[in-house]
């Protein structure tokens, strides 16, 4: 289990507690601990119970829990809790606007039990007449039932792909003699998927015997393929390559329909190629990545296109980070250092701005204070740079969190819209737009907002949105985190069409967090961004210069 996961669960408990209306101080005290958990700076799994358990936030109960969940894969007190749950409640839990204690009323006064009963409810108006719900609460309940449908069954890349290389980790180990390859959504690094695909030479005979040893597991012979059904995971799908037939059948099961049926038109596959990259040559082809097998027209692009795509390396700093002046978990120093260690040029500290109560969001005095400790530590750190920022709130008219006079004491400004996500497309756009045209605003941060597979975002205009950062020389964020990578990669192309800088940020808030940049990095590949494209892979000179330019302009209005 990734920390993730475990927070996950510890999250879960706390919730399944207040609907129960359990002990508010012992939920509350799981509810902290899933956020600590998340928050540690390597995986708990990795850790030995002395490092663990004196882990801030941890301690020896919540280190015992950890350690539970990890070597028996539940934890006893959310089994017991789930047992006397029905189902359909949980699965409300996915249902954004639906905390636990709606959730509870729900559940008591109206004897709802499932989410089509829910929607039943909700279509009858029966939800307007409980106290703290309302029509527009209804209403947005209806909505978010219907986009939880549609994803039934999704996962996000980050935890398919965590998965698929564990088991094929496994299946190396058992079949030494024989090949095990990631294909399809996986490997085109979909940001979410439903199966976990992969190919192998090993026949399907063996795999189902491998798999029948699983408790709980299922095994299915579909079209000459193998699904296999393991509780809590994606699917996994089998294509079995006979021969020399790997390589066909691993390119044949990566693209997407219209990227292979493209190919299948105008080129041919020749026979037991020895690599993916033969297939292309003999076509007289350049290598198309498995990320960017998206599409049909991606076959007709030159060489030149492919050159130069951005990698995990080319990551030259952490732009978008927290700190314990607001919501983070470590101190500033401890992110500066951790950044410069790992070999990185600079960190741009971006804490949130006034507006944020929630997040300990810095009020001028503090943004004064927090600007003094950077001073100190970049003398103390040089030729390592911090560089003052702050990720500052959209305000409903589309202004930013301070005075101009706030403002210009930042070396450049993360401007995100983190509150009333609920507006129309027009309004919406007018409050983003005129973020864009501040003269302050460097960076539009995670322009929708969107949560994978639990929050749809923001309704943007991206061209739009794009054409007006392009003439307000404003960067566009690709938030790495894997529950957001926003801006869509679909508009990579267009963006970079626009001569838009994008800047791959983890949005930090913890050491941890840096990790994140590999996420953003892969879903940025599918787009074509290359490293001269993006801001975090610019040198410090180079940021440095841009930011000058930056001022010069603003300066100039």
């Amino acid at each position: 289990m990734t920390n993730y996961e475990i927070a996950d669960q510890f999250s879960l408990l706390s919730k399944l507690m207040d609907i129960h209306g359990e002990n508010s101080f012992k939920s509350k005290s799981y509810s902290v601990a899933a956020f600590n958990i998340e928050k540690l700076p390597s995986e708990a799994a990795t850790m030995d119970d002395a490092t663990l358990f004196s882990m801030k936030g941890i301690g020896d109960s919540t280190g015992k829990k950890i350690r539970e969940l990890l070597t028996t894969g539940s934890l006893q007190a959310l089994v017991e809790i789930i047992s006397k749950t029905p189902a359909g409640i949980l699965d409300m839990l996915q249902i954004k606007g639906l905390g636990p204690k709606k959730i509870a009323v729900i559940w008591n006064e109206l004897n709802i039990e499932s989410l089509g009963e829910l929607e039943y409810a909700c279509n009858e108006n029966r939800l307007v007449a409980l106290k703290g719900f309302g029509a527009k609460t209804q209403e947005s309940v209806l909505q978010n039932i219907a986009y939880f449908k549609q994803n039934i069954g999704f996962y996000l890349w980050a935890e398919a792909e965590a998965f698929g290389n564990a088991i094929i980790g496994q299946l190396r180990q058992q079949f030494p003699a024989h090949r095990f390859e990631l294909t399809g959504d996986v490997r085109r690094q979909c940001e979410t998927l439903e199966v976990v695909e992969i190919v192998t030479d090993l026949d399907h005979s063996e795999l189902v015997r491998q798999f029948d040893t699983v408790s709980g597991s299922t095994t299915e012979r579909v079209d000459g393929q193998l699904l296999v059904t393991l509780s809590g995971q994606p699917t996994l799908r089998f294509h079995h390559a006979a021969g020399g037939d790997f390589y066909r059948t691993l390119f044949l099961t990566t693209g997407n329909a219209d990227f292979i049926s493209a190919f299948q038109e105008k080129w041919s596959l020749p026979v037991s190629p020895g690599s993916e990259e033969d297939i292309f040559t003999v076509n007289e082809l350049p290598y198309v990545p498995p990320a960017m097998r998206e599409s049909a027209s991606v076959l007709t692009k030159p060489a030149s296109y492919f050159k130069n795509i951005i990698q995990p390396s080319s990551i030259r700093g952490i732009i978008h980070s927290h700190s314990k002046w607001s919501d983070g978990v470590n101190t500033l120093e401890e992110m500066a250092v951790a950044a410069r260690d790992a070999g990185l040029e600079y960190l741009v500290i971006s804490d949130h701005s006034q507006t944020a109560v929630y997040a300990g969001g810095l009020k001028p005095e503090s943004v004064a204070a927090q600007h003094h400790e950077i001073d100190l530590l970049n003398d103390r750190l040089a030729p390592f740079k911090i560089f003052k920022s702050i990720e500052s709130d959209i305000l409903g008219d589309g202004s930013l969190d301070y005075s101009p006079q706030v403002l210009a004491t930042f070396d450049l400004v993360i401007a995100s819209v983190h509150s009333n996500l609920k507006m129309s497309q027009e309004k919406a756009m007018e409050r983003v737009l005129n973020a864009v045209r501040n003269p302050f605003t460097t960076i539009l941060g995670h322009p929708t907002g969107r949560l994978l597979l639990s929050r749809k975002g923001y309704p943007l205009d991206h061209k739009l949105v794009i054409d007006t950062c392009a003439a307000h020389n404003v960067v566009i964020e690709i938030n790495a985190h894997p529950r957001r990578l926003d801006m869509d990669w679909r508009w990579i192309e267009y963006a970079l069409e626009k001569g838009v800088l994008l800047s791959v940020d983890p949005d930090a808030h913890s050491i941890a967090g840096y990790r994140d940049t590999y996420y953003g990095v892969m879903v940025a590949q599918k787009g074509g961004l290359t490293a001269a494209s993006n801001l975090s892979s610019f040198s410090l000179p180079a940021l440095e210069a841009f930011l000058e330019q930056k001022r010069q302009l603003r300066n100039t209005r």
